[in-house]
């Protein structure tokens, strides 16, 4: 079953905190649910509420994902992304990811402003987690592919999820 939405409900906003363990500190949206309608993956504002630059703009939250790209993660999934993929389409992804968040921060805002690519990352790789939360949510993430394509079988896979 396939379920989409961008709208906020309260109950997302209960749902998310469980997820984080904490209050959000900033506006978001669940642009990526599972079959279940849980929420996967948020759309951050670019700015938390209180002003402060927030670089990651598409967030894993749903649970079964995180446990599966963490295990990928601690077997280490970074060093062995950077390794196998175009250090090029790496960059590229960074400067698309950074260019769509700073179109979303107000015309006229003077004051910080997130940096960086991919989970404020400059160069290479640093989060699985945010790479493949993007792919999920459609970017075009050679990261998040090759995340995807290491998911164990035994957990949520991309094809139960969709934005």
């Amino acid at each position: 079953m396939i379920v989409s939405s961008v709208m906020m409900t309260m109950d997302d906003r209960d749902r998310v905190r469980e997820l984080l363990g904490r209050e959000p500190q900033g506006r978001f949206e669940v642009v990526v649910r599972d079959a279940h309608g849980d929420p996967v993956v948020l759309r951050n504002d670019p700015l938390l509420d209180d002003g402060t630059p927030m670089p990651t703009r598409f967030w894993l939250i749903g649970r079964q994902l995180v446990a599966a790209v963490s295990r990928l993660e601690a077997a280490g999934g970074v060093r062995a992304a950077e390794a196998e993929i175009d250090p090029v389409a790496i960059a590229d992804a960074h400067a698309r990811y950074a260019a769509e968040r700073d179109a979303a921060i107000p015309d006229g805002h003077g004051g910080p402003r997130p940096s960086g690519g991919v989970g404020g990352t400059r160069q290479g790789v640093k989060c699985l987690h945010a790479h493949y939360g993007w792919y999920l949510a459609g970017g075009d993430d050679p990261v998040g592919r090759w995340v995807a394509e290491r998911i164990d079988a035994g957990q949520t896979t991309a094809s139960e999820v969709t934005r």
